[in-house]
């Protein structure tokens, strides 16, 4: 069994909804119409963010119009000289920010498409340097402590169909869960976590996963948006 496959095959039985389900219905119905409107193969795609140019393969999702919110929150955080986990990087847009900061970044995903992709924006925006690219289950190839942890989770609980939907859906937030349990072991003295997060998937169970694991929380950054007519808030999450 593939890893895809762990995290595609049912939704983890110890997970059970804490929104309503009048929301766990809207978050469902949202689900559909994005992979309606999102259901393309395409190809490779170039993307500008935040003054990088990056180069997104079909396999990997692109920054979404939102992203720049986190972008900023991370530039904003990161210093030069530290060391930074990006965990589930996508194509790469924060571990570059971070890098062209003057961080030293170990990007990590589940998807080996991703994982490609970061190593060819880093070499192409100039910071291949400062940036490693591992493929990675959560924290299966990740030994080191960090200053700073860097997460742009799935949003949604519902299993995954191919790689490029594991950027947006974890199968009974096996990996969110998994995150947040094992990330503390991962952090220096005085490591901290930027963490996305957004009412398209269970923001309550989120604010649990914080809360169980003690650690202090503040909400850096926060903006509605309609998602297919429907509002949704994205938040910027500092945990330390």
């Amino acid at each position: 069994m593939t890893k895809l496959d762990r995290q595609s095959t049912s939704e983890a039985e110890s997970y059970r909804p804490l929104v309503s389900p009048e929301r766990v219905a809207e978050i469902k119905e949202l689900r559909k119409a994005m992979a309606a409107y999102g259901g393309g193969e395409g190809g490779e795609q170039t993307h500008p963010f935040l003054g990088l140019t990056l180069r997104v393969p079909a396999q990997v999702m692109t920054p979404c119009p939102v992203s720049p919110l986190l972008g900023g929150a991370v530039f904003a955080e990161v210093e030069p000289g530290e060391r930074v986990l990006d965990m589930g990087t996508g194509s790469g847009c924060l571990a570059l920010l971070a890098a062209k900061k003057g961080a030293d970044v170990l990007a990590v995903d589940l998807n080996p498409h991703a994982v490609a992709a970061v190593r060819a924006n880093a070499e192409s925006n100039g910071v291949a340097d400062r940036v490693e690219a591992r493929e990675s289950d959560v924290f299966d190839a990740v030994e080191d402590r960090f200053d700073l942890i860097v997460f742009n989770p799935p949003f949604q609980w519902f299993a995954a169909t191919d790689y490029a939907d594991v950027a947006g859906t974890d199968a009974g937030y096996q990996a969110l869960t998994r995150f947040f349990r094992e990330a503390r072991a991962h952090l220096t003295e005085k490591g901290r976590m930027i963490v996305f997060f957004s009412t398209m998937g269970d923001a309550e169970y989120f604010e649990k996963l914080v809360a169980d694991e003690g650690f202090a929380h503040e909400v850096v950054l926060s903006t509605t948006r309609p998602v297919f007519d429907v509002p949704v808030e994205f938040t910027v999450h500092r945990l330390s």
